[in-house]
């Protein structure tokens, strides 16, 4: 059960590759290749042990291994260089941000996925009813939008489809293969590796252009890794050895014997090898998994978007959990419209997926030479393997994708830049709030002082503080400082509650923290004031909800029941202000200010009730 929920999931965006990718290869205007035998069986051997090479060896066999308590995807790798020991601090930095680049990448390619997918499946039309051609576009945009729409609804609401109609889609894949095999058995000889190596010596600059085009077969090859935790690796192993590999080789062998018979048919090679009759419902389950492919590529966004929040590299959103049981099914509604708008234009802008192709290929060729850089650190610095084969990974694995990449860098003036132009537009915003996260904090730590000091402060006071009844919670970023909430409280209203608890939110390198971990409790030196703190420690794939853990606590005995009949919480909060400190360039500040300003608010991301919460704080310098 588990592998079929993989292949509804995880395979669905490399499960629609065959729609676009050889057709991109044979119709390119930039590298026009041929339909002699050495050209189609060059293409389709390349095609072959691209595949095996990147998908089967490398993320199935090697990287799924890289797993942070159970989680993968770029996020969870970047993580895990956090537990490496590395020689120096700046390698390390220098890594993570790798990782973070990485992470942009997959925004620049998750924009193009959708658009691209669904505008080959409706293009079939073309081939099975050649006078509604005109009605693409706006198909393709109804398609779409109806995807958007139901994103709030959560994956849930069409989960249960997706395993069923994928494993139809890949049964289809096969079988239509094996028709467009019996018309030129032949093609059977493109498995070995030397007509690919024959076409590049016989082609060189073309046959280089062309691989550029032969990265389209492996484009969610991510996903494999990034889907990890909501399976598990064996399950993700079984479906692509059993089902997804055999099934997209003897698709693509199919599409070769097609052309090898029929040179015209380079045009759209996929719907002609299905008989005229099925060609109409081969567009409609076209469709339908190239939905499903969008909306992998596109519930990878939201959980990509909440693990850079949790790490913080974004500041707080608006991020919905959308099932009771699932917690990897999230929705943000910011980046659902705005991968809404980017994607409608890239349909208006270019049209038709060949043309579309032409800027695909150069971001999900970068994120794999990242991946596979990292994980190469990981397995040398985290696991210790030996010098010898961490080198023969990389002669493998980086020779074989920074070919790739380099052809791709072809596209960059056809629209190859706009995923770069995306990714980095995405990653100077991810860096920025970094970097202006840990100025405030410092800023931020100065202005509160040592909670202790303050604790023993308050007990030195003549005459003495009122206590009023209840019981406060105030919010603390840092467990050693002092909630400006509390300064600000004692100094103005001179009370405080009978019962203080000074509740520090931590995330760690980690995608889950078990209830049994979460908590910590210190009575901060004094068990006869009434104050104590208490950390709660979550997951980077975890949703931090403050009165759960309040009960949580009860359930421990760090708190009693009664201290949850009436609490107040009070939030520290601050008022940014631009400073002439040379800490940052000033346009990195008016960035940082920007966001800031758009970031949710801490009563709904903490899940406090409105009715109950306080806001109180100062100036802080940027």
């Amino acid at each position: 059960m588990l592998a079929l929920g993989a292949l509804g999931v995880v395979f669905g965006d490399i499960g629609t590759s065959p729609l676009y990718a050889l057709q991109t290869v044979f119709t390119a205007d930039s590298h026009r290749v041929g339909t002699e035998p050495v050209e189609v069986y060059g293409v389709i051997s390349l095609v072959f042990w691209a595949i095996t090479v990147i998908v089967s060896v490398k993320y199935v066999t090697f990287i799924l291994r890289a797993d942070n308590d159970g989680e993968g995807g770029i996020m969870a790798l970047t993580a895990l260089l956090r537990n490496c020991r590395l020689k120096t601090r700046r390698g390390k930095a220098v890594l993570v941000a790798l990782g973070i680049f990485g992470a942009s990448l997959f925004y620049g390619d998750g924009i193009i996925t959708p658009a691209i997918s669904v505008l080959s499946a409706v293009e079939g039309v073309k081939v099975a009813a050649p006078g509604l051609g005109h009605l693409v576009v706006p198909i393709t945009l109804t398609v779409l939008t109806g995807l958007f729409l139901i994103q709030r609804y959560g994956t849930g609401l069409v989960g249960k489809l997706f395993g069923p109609v994928m494993a139809l889609w890949f049964t289809v894949l096969a079988a239509a293969g094996i028709n467009g095999i019996s018309k030129d058995p032949a093609i059977l000889k493109a498995l070995s590796p030397t007509y690919g190596a024959a076409f590049i010596a016989s082609h060189g600059a073309i046959a280089f252009v062309a691989m550029g085009s032969v990265v389209l077969a492996v484009t969610g090859a991510e996903a494999l890794y990034a889907d990890m935790g909501h399976f598990g690796r064996p399950p993700i192993t079984r479906a692509w050895f059993f089902v997804v590999f055999p099934a997209l080789t003897l698709n693509y062998l199919g599409q070769g014997a097609i052309i090898m018979r029929t040179p015209s048919a380079v045009e759209n090679p996929f719907f002609l090898t299905v008989p005229g009759w099925a060609r109409i419902p081969m567009v409609l389950l076209a469709t339908v998994a190239t939905i499903i492919a969008s909306q992998s590529v596109i519930s990878g966004a939201f959980s990509v978007t909440r693990q850079a929040v949790q790490l913080g590299f974004l500041p707080r959103m608006t991020i919905r959990h959308t099932s009771e049981r699932e917690v990897g099914q999230v929705y943000s509604p910011a980046i659902n419209w705005g991968l809404y708008v980017a994607v409608v234009v890239l349909v208006l802008g270019f049209g038709s997926s060949a043309a579309l192709a032409s800027a695909y290929g150069v971001a999900v060729t970068g994120t794999f030479i990242l991946n596979t850089v990292l994980f190469l650190v990981v397995a040398r610095s985290l696991w210790g393997k030996p010098r010898w084969l961490i080198a023969l990974g990389a002669t493998v694995f980086l020779t074989t994708e920074v070919a790739f990449f380099t052809a791709n860098l072809t596209k960059i003036a056809h629209g190859g830049w706009l995923p770069l132009l995306v990714a980095a537009a995405v990653f100077t915003v991810l860096m920025t709030w970094q970097r202006g996260r840990t100025i405030v904090t410092r800023n931020r730590t100065q202005a509160e002082g040592p909670l202790l000091e303050f604790v023993e402060h308050l007990r030195t006071l003549d005459p003495p503080l009122h206590r009023v009844p209840g019981t406060a919670v105030f919010l603390d970023a840092n467990p050693d400082t002092t909630p400006l909430a509390l300064r600000a409280n004692v100094e103005h209203n001179h009370v405080l509650q009978e019962r203080v608890i000074i509740m520090n939110i931590q995330v760690r390198n980690v995608p889950h923290v078990s209830d049994t971990d979460r908590l910590t409790a210190n009575d901060l030196g004094f068990d006869d004031d009434g104050i104590s703190s208490l950390q709660a420690g979550y997951g980077f794939q975890d949703e931090p909800n403050v009165p759960a853990a309040l009960r949580l606590a009860v359930e421990h005995g760090h708190l009693r029941s009664q201290d949850l009949d009436e609490v107040t919480y009070f939030l520290s909060r601050i008022t940014l202000v631009q400073s002439d400190e040379p800490n940052m360039p000033t346009w990195r500040k008016k960035l940082f200010l920007t966001i800031s300003h758009n970031s949710a608010h801490p009563v709904e991301y903490f899940g406090l009730p409105i009715e109950r919460s306080i806001s109180m704080g100062e100036q802080i310098p940027l």
